[in-house]
């Protein structure tokens, strides 16, 4: 075995160790090629001092490493020198707690720190400066002799124990969430130290170092606040929900807008409470944490908590005094000091009526209901329903659901104002229209022998099929035109319908999935169609979305049996009504639209396209039957002095078929 030597204590390793004062004394002594040096505080159970390097390793010095560093001081060395140190990792050595050159502070427990931790001995002489849990300062010194430089060290750390006497505690805190224990860094200068909340990065406890006056934020430790000193007032919207908020001191009636009813509670407040959350009955407080608190810097200002995805909520942080100063001066609540604060507070359900009118108007009016908005839908709940903005009476809107509005929200304000459609209140909302689906109207196919008819019927067959949408339905040789529109009608199965006659050729681009508006009354709505002989393009011959109900209750006692019920133009292009494939049909179809037009003069529109009947320029095949039968009809109309009855005369067939052989010597079907 080699020689061993060690410096400082004996480390009673074994009989024949040697103590000297340094590596080159150990040196000149060895009887060995190699010897030991070993250090008591090193713990060598289970090392091999029997180890013997390689032949060509003969110029190392052999060192092993410690748990913390890559010299234990532990060596092998060779006793004629050596040229490099070979850091070995084939064998950590334990190193033994020491406590020479420490300087350990009172405030620490010193049973939670490792003193087994040793300089690196190939780096220069330091002053090594260990840190607490929350510092890289406070803990234990460990001092080079000589050495003057500080240096830090991230590992170990060493536990504070002690509370330090500079704190400020704020009420309502939970104490038990936080520890006392922190520090400043004393390498840093003296600082008023504000820690935060749960919710925020101030409201928390406060460290103040001696004569400091300068704050500075400490993000690493929060406490947990249980409570405010914020009382808790409740708006009643008269949905019957009130009083289900624990500690509430008052409850107010809703007073037409949020303005108002603020400044009310504000007034009722001032000179008891500073702070007051102000909450309303239509939103859910079951998990709603009455704990937060603004920033200190944003105390005075009025924040705002959204109702579902409505940025203008229900729910109020008020600082009383400044609300109840202040408040009056703002015509409008959002010109106030406002917050509006990342959490939202759930609305309770609105109340939901469903309903199988047409439209939702008479519903509307004739209903009564809890609280600020309800729900009216014809076709099912809405995918979401949005949360009406209740601020003021501009923003309490009208929010229809779909395109057709078979579903809408309507705030119990706009009641009132609801005489013939939903449009009489002057606030209405439109951008919410893609939330819910209407279902799509049927299409009715009417024909009556027409030539063109079949042709028209596969274009729009072919049309209809691939799209796979809207139903559709064929109604043929009705006898009478209000028999028609009744069979049409029946053969509906939606409350509205497509009705497209046999003469006219469907646009191809026309959108099967426009919706009546049933924010009005049930009506009737008429599309445009081009007329390919007199270049005019009106609701003449067009495609009519009809109200089915409103089909089935007329009699036909008009003139027009469309025009007898409400009804609304639609300036949307139906297809080409080629109402000019026989003579018979040309006579026939100008006859009864020019008496409708010389029964509505005067109008200046109808006079133009009365006109435009009369005075036909075309190419088509027969335009001389089309202008033909408008001018039997302006002389039929002056003979009979527009005579209401003998103007329906016009309906039948059998009587037109009549007339027109008397008159041009015209057959059907010629």
């Amino acid at each position: 075995m080699f020689d061993v030597f060690y410096i400082g204590n004996k480390p009673n390793l074994f009989v024949h160790e040697c103590a000297v004062e340094s590596m080159e004394q150990a040196q000149q002594q060895s009887r060995t090629g190699y010897f030991w040096m070993v250090s008591y505080l090193v713990d060598y159970t289970g090392f091999d001092f029997l180890w013997k390097p390689a032949p060509w390793q003969s110029h190392q010095c052999h060192a092993w490493p410690s748990q913390w560093q890559k010299d234990s001081g532990t060596y092998l060395v060779p006793k004629s020198g050596y040229s490099e140190i070979n850091y070995r990792k084939d064998f950590v050595l334990t190193r033994l707690q020491d406590r020479s050159n420490w300087t350990i502070p009172e405030n620490f427990a010193a049973d939670s720190f490792d003193f087994s931790w040793h300089p690196d001995a190939t780096e220069p002489d330091y002053v090594y400066q260990f840190g607490t849990q929350h510092q890289r300062t406070g803990g234990p010194v460990y001092a080079v002799p000589g050495a003057i430089k500080i240096k830090y060290v991230q590992h170990p750390r060493s536990i504070k124990t002690t509370v330090d006497p500079c704190w400020t505690v704020p009420n309502g805190t939970d104490t038990d969430s936080f520890d006392w224990t922190w520090h400043p860094d004393a390498t840093e200068p003296g600082y008023v130290y504000q820690f935060g909340t749960q919710h925020q990065r101030t409201g928390g406890p406060v460290y103040s170092v001696p004569g400091a006056t300068k704050i500075k934020y400490v993000e690493q430790l929060k406490i947990h606040v249980d409570s405010t000193l914020a009382v808790i007032v409740e708006i009643d919207h008269l949905d019957g929900n009130a009083t289900q908020i624990a500690s509430t001191v008052k409850t107010i009636r809703y007073f037409d807008n949020y303005r108002d009813t603020l400044i009310r509670i504000a007034k009722s407040l001032v000179g008891q409470y500073e702070f007051a959350w102000v909450c309303s009955s239509i939103c859910d407080y079951t998990d709603f944490d009455f704990s937060w608190h603004p920033e200190q810097w944003q105390a005075t200002m009025l924040h705002v908590f959204a109702s579902n995805e409505q940025k203008f909520g229900d729910t109020f942080y008020m600082h009383v005094p400044s609300f109840a100063e202040y408040a009056e001066r703002k015509p409008l609540l959002e010109w106030y000091d406002c917050n509006f604060v990342d959490s939202i507070v759930p609305r309770r359900p609105m109340p939901v009526i469903e309903h199988a009118g047409d439209s939702n108007v008479d519903t509307v009016k004739t209903t009564e209901w809890s609280g600020p908005v309800a729900l009216f839908t014809t076709n099912g709940m809405p995918m979401t329903i949005p949360a009406v903005n209740l601020w003021r009476s501009e923003t309490k809107t009208i929010t229809p659901l779909s395109s057709g509005a078979s579903a809408v929200v309507v705030p119990k304000s706009a009641v009132p104002y609801i005489k013939t459609q939903l449009y009489d209140y002057p606030y209405i909302d439109k951008t919410q229209q893609q939330r819910h689906g209407d279902n799509k109207l049927d299409i009715v196919f009417v024909s009556n022998g027409e030539s063109n008819a079949e042709n028209n019927w596969t274009i729009l067959e072919s049309r209809i099929t691939g799209l796979e949408t809207n139903k559709l339905h064929r109604v043929d040789r009705v006898n009478g035109r209000a028999a028609a529109y009744h069979a049409a009608a029946r053969a509906s199965t939606t409350p509205w319908f497509f009705a497209v006659f046999g003469k006219l050729a469907i646009d191809l681009d026309f959108d099967w999935t426009w919706q009546p508006d049933r924010m009005q009354e049930a009506k009737h709505y008429i599309f445009h169609a081009q007329n390919p002989v007199n270049g005019l393009v009106y609701g003449h011959q067009a495609m009519i979305a009809y109200n089915r109900q409103l089909v089935l209750d007329n009699p036909g006692v008009g003139l027009d049996f469309t025009l007898d019920s409400p009804h609304e133009v639609v300036p949307i292009l139906s297809g080409i009504a080629h109402y000019d494939t026989s003579p018979w049909s040309a006579w026939r179809t100008a006859f009864r639209e020019v008496l409708k037009l010389q029964a509505s003069l005067p109008d200046v529109e109808n006079e133009y396209r009365l006109a435009k009947w009369l005075d036909i320029n075309s190419d088509e095949a027969d335009p001389q039957w089309s202008r033909l039968g408008a001018e039997d009809a302006v002389e039929y109309y002056n003979q009979v002095n527009g005579d209401f009855d003998a103007l329906k005369k016009s309906y039948e067939w059998e009587w037109l078929a009549t007339y027109a052989f008397v008159k041009r010597s015209l057959l059907p079907g010629q």
